[in-house]
């Protein structure tokens, strides 16, 4: 890594378009997101094309999920032996019902005991290092972050990333820092923190109270991969960078854009767009109305000439309001 600036794994947005755009804002190391041991296994069409890995992007940690030993070994090992990742991450932090239905994810955070049995079983069948992303507990009472991460560490895992909130939480309230910083002084592997790094000047507050080695972000960097650069800057040089005018912000969803046709075809690009674009446009004045037109939107060329207009016009209106 060249830095300790991570992008998180998340579900339906981390594909090579995404991770790819990020990249080039600097991260040190980026996660895809998660993928079914099964679907590996089962060689599912659409499951293995979420394992294609831009050259650009590496560093990156490809992430399963699973629940039985048997499937998350063969999957761990289709990944060694036939992408370019540089890490295998195990998931232990997914919430949704579907993936603890399975006995994957967060289920694996109420017992530590397999959570050595599954990591070890992975290790000793792979070449490429193993890291496991994980919540401090399953709930309030059950928080059991610095059990976890030692099993780990005995399992041989190399690195393990910590979500402050618990499966009970969800994505609300407060993430636990306390607890993260427990468990970097439990392990003497490396430690990511995770959960509301939502400014550079947060980033820097969890490295200097955890001491982690390195802090992971989430949804801050959704539609705003500037905040990987302007992290990576204020943790290096305690500068803070400005933020991205209409202009470069509507280039970069553009070129999310291309990235995302080239990778899945222009007809579901223009559908998986939506929800990028929203991002990209939030606090640019007229985004609600810009939204609506979006999400009607089919075709490719169509998005791209609304895209530029409407930058052209959040323009136009910001020089209105410097004249006056």
């Amino acid at each position: 890594m060249d830095n300790r600036v991570v992008l998180a794994p998340m579900a339906g947005i981390c594909n090579s378009a995404f991770r790819l755009t990020v990249k080039e804002f600097g991260a040190g190391l980026v996660y895809a997101e998660m993928i079914s041991d099964k679907g590996i296994v089962m060689k599912n069409e659409k499951t293995l094309s979420m394992l294609y890995i831009d050259e650009r992007e590496n560093p990156l940690s490809l992430q399963i999920f699973g629940g039985e030993k048997d499937t998350l070994v063969a999957a761990a090992k289709y990944v060694d032996q036939n992408t370019s990742a540089d890490i295998i991450d195990i998931n232990m932090g997914c919430p949704v019902n579907k993936i603890i239905k399975c006995e994957a994810g967060a289920r694996w955070l109420l017992d530590p005991n397999k959570i050595y049995e599954m990591v070890s079983a992975v290790v000793d069948n792979v070449n490429k290092p193993v890291s496991v992303k994980m919540r401090i507990g399953w709930d309030s009472d059950h928080i059991l972050a610095v059990e976890n991460a030692q099993a780990i560490e005995r399992a041989g895992g190399a690195a393990v990333a910590v979500h402050g909130r618990t499966r009970e939480q969800m994505y609300e309230g407060r993430a636990n820092w306390d607890i993260i910083r427990d468990v970097k002084q439990s392990v003497s592997i490396p430690v990511i923190g995770n959960g509301d790094v939502e400014t550079p000047q947060d980033a820097k507050r969890m490295l200097d109270e955890t001491g982690v080695d390195g802090v992971m972000i989430g949804r801050a960097a959704l539609g705003d991969p500037w905040m990987i650069y302007r992290t990576v800057e204020y943790l290096e040089s305690g500068e803070l960078k400005p933020e991205p005018s209409v202009r470069e912000k509507i280039d970069v969803c553009l070129l999310h854009f291309e990235r995302l046709a080239q990778l899945k075809g222009e007809h579901v690009a223009v559908r998986e767009m939506r929800k990028h674009a929203s991002w990209y446009l939030k606090n640019i004045r007229g985004n609600g109305r810009a939204r609506t037109v979006i999400n009607q939107i089919e075709d490719a060329n169509e998005l791209r000439a609304y895209l530029n207009l409407f930058a052209e016009e959040a323009m136009a209106k910001q020089d209105e309001i410097v004249l006056v």
